[in-house]
Order: structure tokens, then C-alpha cells, then sequence
């Protein structure tokens, strides 16, 4: 090991910093010059990585949690060769460049998750080591090992002060994910204050309570950094790991180092004072010496030589197993059969169940189509009904199960899942009650604009939950997720819409989807062809009954509620039009041409009906028309009465209709 090389890298790493927030006037500083060394010691070798391939299926994974950080990972993505140019560094935080104030899977090149709110990169780590065991069960042989990747995730104090850290950190100890090794870069600061402010633990005591490796080294010495991680890397026991690595937060600005203020921009107004402290030449901003470039080539083309000795495996590996290579493809491409809809049988014409009853059918004949398709629940198996029978239980033994024991970590099953999907081989969803996603809503929020195609399964979805009442009745919560950008939320009025819905999900490519399912009974829809059902939830929305005389009123609904329109409109008439509106989203994307066909702008009187808040609805009925909602908090009583009792019946929809 060559420290003195190591020790110039790492100070003009501190030097790029520096000058990039100096630049912009923002960012924070603290962690990109803390954990240099950290960075020195990952890029020069200890990740198994190769720049002109980034997205090489056996490279190791490292997720930068502490995203506040970026400019340490854009920095060493940089110096190792990386496409990521010395102008976009210039060009920190600024519009239109690759190097945003937070990392962005897709926006710069060598970016695995990303990572904002703090601790969710630690459940995307879970969630990529996950992967990485299924991927190594399934395709791995005995003559040739093509997966043995190791996934990192550096992170801070404060993300491990986050509840979805520690909800992810105990998951992993469960589930023995012994490919998995946290960096932790304890400075013992917070942004306001000294982390005593704020907390007492033992991380080491802690982390072994939950079945992790833990060593606590000198996170600036070079030699004791590359041992931990030579060391992680080497032991296949069982436990995850973590390196606890004790650094001077800010080092290199005397001013603010080792404290708080060193966690933002504070110290870069005196970084002329700093760069000349570590030798950096002062008329020369963004410095790299020419050793430095020398020394990271090397290492590249030690890389280029490490992925051609694994692309000779993989292509034996590929001629030896032809079926096996054929089904990585199509995991790689997320390929989903085009005919999925058509591979799930149509319900019996007298089926009648909740739509998570019919979503326990449909997901089985899913599993059977889609074998990358996996799914798990946060402790409720039994109440979502999304287990896939003979699909076994993922564990430390079983790394080929599919299903997911979350247990009652919904917000840890939400990063997780995002870390199965940026990984890129595995579908993955999630399920928990609908009322409860207000726990997943930021892993959501992340999934919607990194474009991940997770479904949520989400339940009991609305008020017709009846006895448990208002914490467990959702009324704003539907609505809540329809207002996040790309973010498809589907919620089926009946079996087939159910069918069509999964199918939605699983064709989706670049967002996720969300389905609302009910706890209650719904009838079907037999009125309708199958086909028509399930091609209109892919159309977000369409004509459940077409009037049969001159078009006078449009009543439209979703999930359970619809029923309560289509009865309705036995009554009021035949100008009447019903129509099924399952996802907003979907609808909207429709071409102007569709979506007046389905609700024509001649037609005014427009009355929709929802067990949930109001407000969305209105941009379909408009202001001559009228929503039957429930702009209020639920009642503990039986569902039906509920139900009643505010409104979501067909005696008030009729009512409603003729008023307008």
C-alpha cells in the first residue's frame, strides 16, 4: 500500500470539495473532507469496481447514505475515472448538471440509490444485498461463479439516529446478510450541535445486539481502513458488517474541524487558509497532480483486467447454462410477458370477495409469469393476502424464497424494496394496511422519482374497515398519494379491475404503482367483458355503463363505491353514464381524444362519489358538478354503517344526481 499516494489523493479530494461548495456557495463540507481517507482507500481498490463498465453486474455496490455528502462521492467517482468530468464538479449543485446537492441514481453515472432523507440509503444497501444473495443462488454454479459482489453504504450519525436505519439494520441481522458492510463515519456531530446532545449508544454494544460484525478503527489511518474492509470482505459468517470509523468531521479547516459548523458550507469561507494548510497550490482551484491521475489509472486498468477475467466466466458460464443466461437477460431488461393479462384466468361469474381477496389470486398466477417477481409484508401476510404459495420464505438458508418477512418495519420495507429495484434484477413489492403509508410515503416519494418499478400493495383502504375506526380507516391517504409525481395509484372496483391492476404494475417500467385494495366485498362487474375491465384500468379509466339515451349526467367512482354509482344510475334514467375511474394517473396520460370519449366536455352534470377526501375529483366534475366524499375522520362501527352513515351509498348518489 502506497500511503503517501493515498495521503495526496485524499487531500486534493478535500482540495475538489472545497473549491466545488466554495463554488456555489452551498453544500456541506463536512463529510467529503472527514472521510477522505475513507474514499482514498474505497477507490484505489477495495471496491471491486470498473469505470467504463458502471453498471458491470458483479461490481461491489457502495451507497452514499449520508447523501448531504455528495461531493465526496462525486469527487472519488472523479479521480477513479468515472464519466463524470472535472466541469461537472465546477458545476456543483448547479442547473442542468450531473452533480446535484443530493445523489441521483439517474442523473450521474456510478450513483446506485438515491439518497436524501437520511437513513434510506442504509435500507437500499439491505435491499441490494438481498438482491445480490437471490442472484447468487439462483445463477451461480458450481463451476462458475459470476455473483460475489459485496454491497457498501457509507453513513453518518444522523442517519443512524433515523428509525428506518435501525428498522433496516435489525432486518439485516436477521436475515444474516453477510455480503453487507456499513461504514459508519462517527464524528460525534450532528448539523445543530455535538451528537451528545442528542444521543448516547454504544454503536459497537448495539450492533451486536442486532447479530452485526462491529470493529471501530481510526478512520483516517490508511492501513487500519483498508485491514477492516480486506477483513469484511473476507468473512462469509453470517453477520453483516460495520466499520466504525472515528474522523475528524471538516478536517483540513482548522476553524470549524470537530465541529458542528464544519457540517455545511461554514467552513468555506476559509479555505484559502486551508488549501495552503495541506499544500494545495493557491493559484490552481479543482488541483489533481499528475501522480495522482497516474496512481487512479493504475488502478483502472488493474480494474479493466479484473472484469475481462469475469466476462470470460460469465461467457463460459453463458455457453454451459443457456436457460439460466436466458432468464438473467430478461431479469436485466425487466422483461414482463406482453400477455400477461391473458395468462391470468377470468374470475367465475358468482366470485364475490375484497379486492385483496382477489389480489391473493391474481398474484399468484403473476409469480407464475414473472419469475423475477418477488414480494413481502410488514407482519400481515394473512390480512393482504400477497403470499406467493410455493414460493417459499427469503432467509440466511433460503436465499431463493420469495417472500419477505418484513416484520413490522413498514419503513424499512420500503427502502429495502427500492434497493431490490435499483439493483435491477428483481421486481419487487411490498404490502402493509393502506392507513400505514404514511411509514413507507418517503421511501415512496424516492421510488416515484428515481423511476423504480415497485408495486405497493396496500389494503383495508378506506372507512369500509368499519370496527377498528378512525386510526385505521384511510380518508386522506388515497388522495395523499395521488398528488405524488409519478406515482401511479390504482384502486379496482372489482376482481378483473384487480387482475388488470397487477397487470398494470408489472408492464410499468418507469415509476411505481400503488394498489388500493378493500377489506369488503365488492360485487363484479359482469355487465362487462374481462377484456374491457382490465384494459380499462390500463387506460386509468372508462365506461363502465354507457347510457343508452341522449347523454345527460356522468357518475363516476373507484374501488368500492362504484357499485353505488352503476346501481344508481338504474334508477335516474337512460341519459345516464357511469364511469370506472381506477388511476388518475393513467387517465391523464391518455391522449385528449380518449379521455373525451370518456368523459365528453358537453356533458356538465358530473357527480363523483369516493369514501375519502374530496378535493381530487373536482378536476373531473367540475364546477357545475358535485363530489360526495368524506372530508372528516372515520367512526368505529361496523363497516356497512359506516358507510352509511357518511354518505358512500346509492340512495345518495341518486339524491345528489338530481340536485344538480
Amino acid at each position: 500500500m502506497n500511503t503517501d499516494l493515498l495521503s495526496q489523493a485524499a487531500t486534493q479530494a478535500r482540495g475538489l470539495a472545497m473549491d466545488a461548495v466554495h463554488a456555489c456557495n452551498s453544500g456541506h463540507l463536512g463529510l467529503p473532507l472527514g472521510c477522505a481517507d475513507i474514499g482514498a482507500v474505497l477507490y484505489s481498490g477495495a471496491l471491486r469496481q470498473f469505470p467504463d463498465a458502471p453498471k458491470w453486474l458483479n461490481r461491489d455496490r457502495f451507497i452514499l447514505s449520508a447523501g448531504h455528502g455528495s461531493m465526496f462521492l462525486y469527487t472519488w467517482l472523479h479521480l477513479a475515472g468515472y464519466d463524470l468530468p472535472i466541469a461537472e464538479l465546477k458545476n456543483f449543485r448547479q442547473l442542468g448538471s450531473h452533480t446535484p446537492g443530493h445523489p441521483e441514481s439517474f442523473e450521474t453515472v456510478g450513483v446506485e440509490a438515491t439518497t436524501g432523507p437520511l437513513g434510506q440509503g442504509i435500507g437500499n444497501a439491505v435491499g441490494f444485498a438481498i438482491s445480490a444473495k437471490r442472484a447468487a443462488a439462483k445463477f451461480n454454479t458450481a463451476e462458475h461463479v459470476i455473483f460475489d459482489q459485496h454491497v457498501f453504504a457509507l453513513h453518518g450519525d444522523g442517519c443512524l439516529q433515523e428509525g428506518v436505519a435501525k428498522e433496516a439494520i435489525a432486518f439485516a441481522g436477521h436475515a444474516g446478510l453477510d455480503n453487507l458492510v456499513l461504514i459508519y463515519d462517527s464524528n460525534d456531530v450532528t448539523l445543530d450541535a455535538m451528537a451528545d446532545r442528542s444521543q448516547t449508544e454504544d454503536a459497537e454494544a448495539y450492533f451486536r445486539s442486532q447479530q452485526w460484525d462491529a470493529v471501530t478503527i481510526d478512520g483516517h489511518d490508511f492501513a487500519a481502513i483498508a485491514a477492516a474492509i480486506a477483513k469484511a470482505k473476507a468473512e462469509n459468517n453470517g453477520r453483516p458488517k460495520v466499520i466504525i470509523a472515528k474522523t475528524l468531521i471538516g478536517k483540513g479547516i482548522p476553524q470549524v474541524a470537530g465541529t458542528a459548523a464544519a457540517h455545511g458550507e461554514g467552513g468555506a469561507k476559509f479555505i484559502d487558509e486551508a488549501r495552503a494548510g495541506l499544500g494545495l497550490p493557491a493559484d490552481q482551484h479543482f488541483f489533481v497532480s499528475d501522480e495522482v491521475r497516474a496512481h487512479f489509472a493504475a488502478v483502472k486498468e488493474e480494474s479493466a483486467k479484473t472484469f475481462a477475467a469475469w466476462q470470460a466466466t460469465y461467457d463460459a458460464w453463458s455457453a454451459a447454462n443457456p436457460e439460466l443466461a436466458a432468464e438473467l437477460t430478461a431479469c436485466v431488461a425487466g422483461a414482463v410477458p406482453s400477455d400477461l393479462s391473458a395468462k391470468i384466468p377470468a374470475f367465475a361469474a358468482d366470485y364475490k370477495d375484497a379486492t385483496r381477496g382477489a389480489g391473493g389470486v391474481v398474484i399468484q398466477h403473476v409469480a407464475k409469469s414473472v419469475p423475477q417477481f418477488i414480494t413481502g409484508s410488514a407482519d400481515l401476510y394473512g390480512s393482504t393476502k400477497n403470499y406467493i404459495k410455493d414460493g417459499g420464505d427469503y432467509s440466511a438458508d433460503t436465499p431463493l424464497g420469495r417472500n419477505l418477512w418484513f416484520g413490522i418495519r413498514e419503513h424499512a420495507m420500503g427502502a429495502i424494496c427500492n434497493g431490490i429495484a435499483y439493483d435491477g434484477l428483481f421486481r419487487a413489492s411490498g404490502a402493509t394496511f393502506l392507513v400505514f403509508a404514511d411509514y413507507v410515503r418517503a421511501s415512496i416519494r424516492l421510488a416515484a422519482l428515481s423511476k423504480l418499478p415497485v408495486t405497493y400493495i396496500f389494503t383495508h383502504d378506506s372507512v369500509g374497515v368499519g370496527e377498528d375506526g378512525p386510526t385505521h380507516q384511510p380518508v386522506e391517504t388515497v388522495s395523499g398519494l395521488r398528488v405524488i409525481p409519478n406515482l401511479d395509484v390504482i384502486r379496482p372496483a372489482d376482481a378483473e379491475e384487480t387482475a388488470g391492476a397487477y397487470v398494470a404494475a408489472m408492464l410499468r417500467s418507469d415509476g411505481p404503482t400503488l394498489l388500493s385494495l378493500t377489506r369488503q366485498a365488492v360485487p363484479l362487474m359482469n355487465e362487462l367483458s374481462v377484456e374491457a375491465r382490465r384494459d380499462g384500468v390500463l387506460r386509468g379509466a372508462y365506461i363502465a355503463k354507457k347510457e343508452s339515451g341522449e347523454l345527460t349526467h356522468i357518475l363516476m367512482s373507484c374501488g368500492s363505491e362504484l357499485q353505488h354509482c352503476l346501481a344508481a344510475a338504474a334508477e335516474l334514467g337512460d341519459g345516464v353514464r357511469v364511469v370506472s375511474v381506477p388511476c388518475f394517473e393513467r387517465f391523464d396520460r391518455q391522449d385528449p381524444a380518449y379521455q373525451e370519449s370518456v368523459l365528453p366536455a358537453s356533458c356538465t352534470k358530473r357527480l363523483a362519489i369516493e369514501a375519502g377526501v374530496s378535493g381530487l375529483w373536482w378536476k373531473y366534475v367540475g364546477l357545475g358538478g358535485k363530489v360526495l366524499g368524506i372530508d372528516r375522520f372515520g367512526i368505529s362501527a361496523p363497516g356497512n354503517t359506516v358507510m352509511k352513515e357518511l354518505g358512500m351509498t346509492k340512495d345518495h348518489v341518486v339524491a345528489a344526481a338530481k340536485a344538480i
